[in-house]
């Protein structure tokens, strides 16, 4: 099997991050004695018994096929009970039991009750299929300055065109800014803090990304503070996604309950990342994966995920606008069908993009 010095750079990195930061000076059976109090970290013994009581985790990043980014998904005129319903019960229907699903501060702050109702009739509709959810807040990924209204239409053959940062530019780089975010997050997990359909909270999704690095690192400090404060029953976290991210990589795992992380990368790297994660002592959640031309494929990494008993969320259900059948860096202008999707596993009509790759999912979900 091949080992590249790139792989064993990267391997490394994250193991020194993991033993070297202070959040792992103690061996894990004391940390597990450990008692948690609000505000803190929960204690490797809780975060196991939390993991224990569900079932293995599977599923997907959803967002209906109608909405090109998350304020088309909660903003009220445009927010599809009808589609979200309809597309919920294709996943229940190959076995997932659970969703990742982006939030907006923006359509928060232009209707904070209407946002909140929203996010209530979404989770019913989740849990009518027997679905629960992982929300995300803040998101340092694709288009930097959000908007809220009419989103733009999506631009053809371009994976994500329309997907925006939250908070976006200037305000995640500017600290006398941000800070008008924490009654956002305040008032929604004060709202669903003791919400059963709600499986985790992801408080931020890849900082650093878009080349901001460290200067992302206050906003990830203060929403777990902000989050710590409200001290909701479901575990907190916020996953890993470029291991020579150190400052970041270090702040995120040492405050999360549950460690979470995405990789599209091939099996035999994700199996390595696997085993250093596992140092940790607590559950494991992949919160990104599958990306088909890159061989992070059902067939090999979900297998392999549930060998090793760490949660699978997939990039992904249903071809719509987010245009993400498309790879990241080679759009097809032209609007044609790719070679080989990138993400998905439903046609628009809810037809199995591969056959073969649903049945197998609804034998691992055990469906």
């Amino acid at each position: 099997m091949l080992f590249t010095f790139r792989l064993m750079k990267k391997i490394l990195v994250l193991w020194f991050l993991l033993v070297g930061s202070s959040g792992f000076a103690q061996p894990a059976a004391v940390r597990s004695k450990a008692r948690a109090g609000a505000g803190e970290v929960w204690p490797v013994a809780r975060a196991q018994a939390w993991y224990r009581a569900h079932p293995w985790i599977s599923g997907v990043n959803f967002i209906p096929s109608t909405a090109i980014n998350q304020l088309e998904m909660w903003q009220a005129a445009t927010f599809d009970p009808v589609t979200i319903d309809r597309e919920l019960g294709w996943a229940e229907g190959i076995g997932f039991n659970t969703m990742r699903v982006f939030l907006h501060s923006l359509a928060w702050k232009e209707d904070p009750a209407g946002f909140k109702k929203r996010v209530g009739d979404y989770l019913a509709l989740a849990n009518k299929h027997h679905i629960q959810t992982i929300f995300v807040f803040f998101d340092d990924c694709w288009n930097k300055v959000p908007q809220a209204g009419l989103q733009p239409a999506p631009r053809t053959g371009v994976h994500n065109s329309g997907w925006v940062q939250d908070p976006g530019e200037p305000i995640s780089r500017d600290s006398a800014a941000f800070s008008q975010l924490k009654p956002y997050v305040h008032d929604v997990l004060t709202a669903f803090r003791s919400d059963p359909r709600i499986l985790l909270w992801d408080l931020y999704n890849e900082p650093g990304n878009s080349d901001k690095r460290t200067a992302s690192l206050p906003l990830v400090r203060n929403v777990f503070a902000w989050a710590r404060e409200v001290n909701p029953a479901q575990p907190l976290t916020s996953g890993i996604w470029a291991w020579d991210f150190t400052a970041l990589n270090a702040l995120q795992v040492g405050n999360s309950d549950v460690v979470t992380y995405h990789d599209y990368e091939d099996e035999a790297w994700h199996r390595r990342v696997i085993q250093m994660l596992h140092t940790t002592g607590r559950p494991l959640v992949c919160t990104e994966y599958m990306a088909r031309p890159r061989n992070s494929r059902f067939s090999t990494i979900m297998p392999l995920l549930k060998r090793e008993n760490v949660g699978a969320i997939s990039w992904g259900l249903v071809e719509g606008k987010t245009n993400t059948k498309y790879a990241w860096d080679t759009p097809l202008t032209d609007g044609s069908e790719p070679v080989e999707w990138f993400h998905e596993v439903f046609r628009r009509d809810g037809t199995p993009y591969r056959r073969d790759e649903t049945e197998l999912i609804k034998k691992l979900n055990s469906k």
